[in-house]
């Protein structure tokens, strides 16, 4: 099976809106891939991660992860897929250490391979010396790379993130960014959600861009840029299909 994740067809509207969040969506992810899924503020990007994580059901259509059902396949999916939310997804009054213990039980990790996995990944992420303190104490970067190190503790095959980089300082975002590419190069997968074009640009295989809860293009950047007229960068091609009106 050539995909990681198979999007088709999906649909979804929301009780009281007056337009559907997914109208059909259909996107397919290769495996060993970094994908970044684009489109402006309401385009349909945070209900379709849901969905993947089973935590939204829906209408019509499918999404399956590594041929499994995100709707009914849930455990499996659970033991495959890691999800860095774009809320920071931890316990404020604990400890790093505290908050992974935790997460790591969850998926039935024993302390020993959560402490040593915790360690690599709190070196790697350069939060080692900060492991005792509260996440409350951190700063925003320090608890974006924590939230990231939380969703790799059972060593997921894909990675799913939504805006990880967002608010946080030029060092960590390449921390952060330097971290994702090392992850992908071992054989695994990331679908992520950015409104830093110039960041997609720099680290995707392939990007999509969907707007009103359709797929309107995809590619790689540069054949993106190079197949629409006039742009000369990812930023120009996003604006060219999704337009300028600000979107709240």
């Amino acid at each position: 099976m050539p995909f990681a994740i198979e999007i088709h067809d999906l649909h979804k509207q929301y009780k009281g809106s007056w337009s559907p969040a997914l109208d059909g969506l259909s996107l397919y992810v290769k495996k060993n891939q970094i994908v970044g899924l684009l489109g402006p503020n309401g385009a349909g990007k945070t209900t379709s991660i849901n969905i993947l994580c089973g935590l939204v059901e829906p209408d019509e259509g499918s999404a399956k992860i590594y041929g499994h059902n995100c709707g009914k396949d849930t455990l499996a999916i659970r033991g495959m897929t890691g999800v860095v939310p774009q809320q920071i997804a931890l316990f404020a009054n604990l400890t790093a250490w505290e908050n992974f213990y935790y997460i790591g039980r969850l998926y039935g990790i024993d302390d020993k391979k959560i402490r040593e996995r915790s360690n690599m990944l709190l070196e790697r992420l350069g939060l080692d010396k900060h492991a005792d303190k509260r996440i409350g104490r951190y700063s925003g970067g320090m608890k974006r790379r924590a939230n990231i190190i939380a969703s790799l503790l059972h060593e997921p095959r894909l990675l799913i993130l939504d805006e990880p980089t967002a608010g946080v300082d030029v060092q960590s975002r390449a921390m952060i960014l330097n971290f994702l590419k090392e992850y992908h190069s071992r054989g695994n997968t990331i679908l992520y959600t950015s409104h830093l074009m110039e960041e997609a640009e720099q680290i995707c295989d392939e990007v999509a861009i969907i707007d009103e809860g359709k797929f309107v293009v995809g590619g790689s950047p540069k054949e993106l840029v190079s197949n629409t007229a006039g742009c000369r960068r990812l930023e120009d091609v996003f604006l060219h299909y999704t337009g300028h009106s600000v979107r709240d």
